[in-house]
């Protein structure tokens, strides 16, 4: 049985990192060696990194400085999104609210629109409020677009935790703040971790918004590999797939450090108490 789970795990754990393997390849090689008709394996430059930390065109910044945009962004409207949607979930789910299931829906639907059907309005917006080219524009708007998700995922949580537990507390003369800060959320951390790697995987890929409200400050990892477009001479292949996978290492990191929780949050629930 051993032998069996291993001879089907190998094969898939090959295929699904191939692509991260190529892009790896693709790094260190030359732009020729890059689109060249023949497959050229064998590493032969590093100059794909190193054009990583010279100023992009046109601009005195880096890509580093896109990937810090971008790790702030991502990180600040990860938080705020699992902070409030663990607030919201929990009124929905411990107190009887007037046409909670509607509210609910309504919630839900925002998911439904389309993001760049709305990018018109909210430029307009943005721009009444300052809001464009500033880090603040687009953590709010990341929070408000990733709150939905975060409210229903951490219902479902909050839902399979005992009430008994709440109780308990409240009889032990605890607070209703105190019972959510010291029975809630230590018991829905699985359910927040598995949220906060769904929202900032949105708001770590988000292009549309990244480029309408922002060409200046604020500009994401995203925004700078479409701006590599206009390079003369082509595409230069080896710097985006050397600063691709610099991108994905956060991602990858955070999984990897929340990767107990995200296991216990596969079978969260099935065992009834």
């Amino acid at each position: 049985m051993k032998a069996l789970r291993w001879l089907v795990i190998v094969p898939y754990f090959a295929i699904a990192t191939l692509p991260l393997l190529w892009l790896g390849v693709t790094s260190l090689k030359t732009r020729e060696e890059s689109i060249s008709p023949t497959a050229v394996v064998a590493p032969s430059t590093i100059e794909g990194y190193k054009k990583l930390t010279e100023p992009h065109s046109g601009t005195a910044h880096n890509f580093f400085h896109y990937l810090a945009n971008s790790a702030l962004i991502g990180s600040l409207s990860t938080l705020a999104s699992v902070a409030l949607g663990t607030c919201c979930a929990y009124g929905f789910s411990r107190f009887r609210i007037p046409g909670a299931k509607d509210w609910l829906f309504f919630i839900l639907s925002t998911r439904f629109l389309p993001p760049l059907a709305v990018v018109l309005p909210v430029l307009v917006m943005y721009r009444e409020f300052e809001l464009e080219n500033t880090h603040l524009g687009l953590i709010l708007l990341y929070t408000s677009f990733n709150l939905s998700l975060s409210v229903w995922l951490m219902k479902g949580f909050i839902d399979e935790i005992p009430k008994a537990y709440e109780e308990a507390a409240l009889v032990d003369g605890y607070s209703r703040w105190q019972a959510f800060w010291r029975i809630i959320v230590p018991q829905s951390a699985t359910g927040m971790a598995v949220t906060a790697v769904f929202c900032l995987i949105s708001a770590w890929n988000e292009y549309g918004f990244a480029m309408t409200l922002n060409n200046r400050n604020a500009v994401t990892v995203p925004v700078y590999f479409a701006g590599l477009q206009g390079n003369i001479g082509g595409l230069p292949w080896p710097q985006i797939a050397a600063g691709a996978l610099l991108f994905v290492v956060p991602i990858v990191l955070f999984t990897v450090l929340v990767r107990k929780h995200l296991l216990r949050g596969v079978t969260f629930g099935t065992i009834k108490q």
